[in-house]
């Protein structure tokens, strides 16, 4: 039973509890906005009267509730808008801002002495401090190309 409570009580199962029910929550909220306001808007726009979530066509003697379908995609598009406008652009940013940047890294030989990894251009080994054949031309130049 500790190890349970100890589970339940972690910092990450609670956040994710808080998380769903504000979900849930916002959910609602867009889903109301949707009703009153979006799907008459909706309605008007293609000269259908009254409630559109409630429209109907019948093919064969059964009914298909396409304005249903219709209120569920507009409140999925404001959702979905609204969680990566307002949460994960915003998250994304401040990553970049505080993740350090990887350098890329410059293209690496080996020392015939001690074998360490040495900048392909090095002229001395920073290890042993041995001098380095000197790299020919035209690999210089492809290195300094891709570094």
């Amino acid at each position: 039973m500790k190890g349970f409570r100890s589970f339940i009580l972690r910092g990450n199962v609670v956040d994710l509890a808080v998380g769903i029910v504000i979900g849930a929550a916002f959910t609602a909220v867009v889903n109301g906005f949707v009703g009153a306001f979006l799907t008459p808007l909706v309605g008007l726009a293609t000269g259908v009267t009254g409630d559109v979530s409630r429209k109907t066509f019948t093919i064969g003697g059964t009914q298909f509730p396409y304005g249903a379908f219709v209120n569920a995609a507009i409140s999925f598009l404001l959702l979905a808008g609204a969680l990566y406008f307002l949460v994960v652009l915003p998250i994304n940013k401040l990553h970049e801002r505080l993740a350090p940047h990887q350098d890329v890294q410059a293209p690496k030989r080996d020392c015939p002495e001690c074998l360490s990894p040495v900048p392909a251009l090095a002229r001395r080994c920073a290890s042993c401090t041995v001098e380095l054949p000197a790299v020919p031309a035209q690999a210089r130049t492809e290195t300094q190309r891709v570094g």
